[in-house]
């Protein structure tokens, strides 16, 4: 049957150009297999796609991952964020520029990110749920837990963006 790897089918393999410390694909394969997948269920989720791109922006910028960073912001430009949108979303509570929806979740993405530090209340939760169903609130947990995951393995692994 073959790995992900073995057979080219990991995009994500990718990495493995860069001057990491390990190149994780190769050293625990069946690990990146299973991200890979959460990956794949991630990006069919109905939340909407440069939303799930601002918030990667927003979860990389807390946690100081440049190499997501540059690649999700290039990834959000491609989906016609503007300059703006991503520019401001450090400052996303006192923008115009964001929707309720969109504030809620990128609310929700930060207090997951630092969630020693905030947990999430019963009143966050409500006001996601305000503007997500059941079956999208958990979505965005992922979306959220994923990039989460993908910032961490990165600048463990000396990631850097590309110059």
């Amino acid at each position: 049957m073959g790995s992900l790897l073995s057979k080219g089918l990991v995009k994500g393999a990718r990495f493995m150009d860069l001057k990491n410390r390990i190149n994780y694909f190769k050293a625990a394969p069946k690990a990146l297999e299973n991200i890979m997948e959460m990956e794949k269920y991630t990006r069919k989720t109905p939340i909407d796609k440069k939303l799930r791109e601002l918030i990667k922006i927003r979860v990389s910028q807390i946690n100081g991952c440049s190499y997501c960073l540059n690649m999700h912001t290039k990834a959000a430009k491609k989906l016609k964020a503007t300059d703006e949108e991503i520019n401001q979303l450090a400052a996303w509570k006192e923008s115009d520029l964001y929707s309720p929806k969109e504030k809620a979740a990128l609310e929700l993405a930060e207090n997951v990110t630092l969630i020693a530090e905030n947990g999430v209340s019963d009143e966050l939760y409500d006001r996601v749920r305000e503007h997500y169903s059941e079956k999208e609130y958990v979505d965005l947990i992922m979306i959220i837990n994923q990039i989460n995951m993908w910032n961490r393995l990165s600048i463990s692994m000396g990631n850097q963006a590309p110059q």
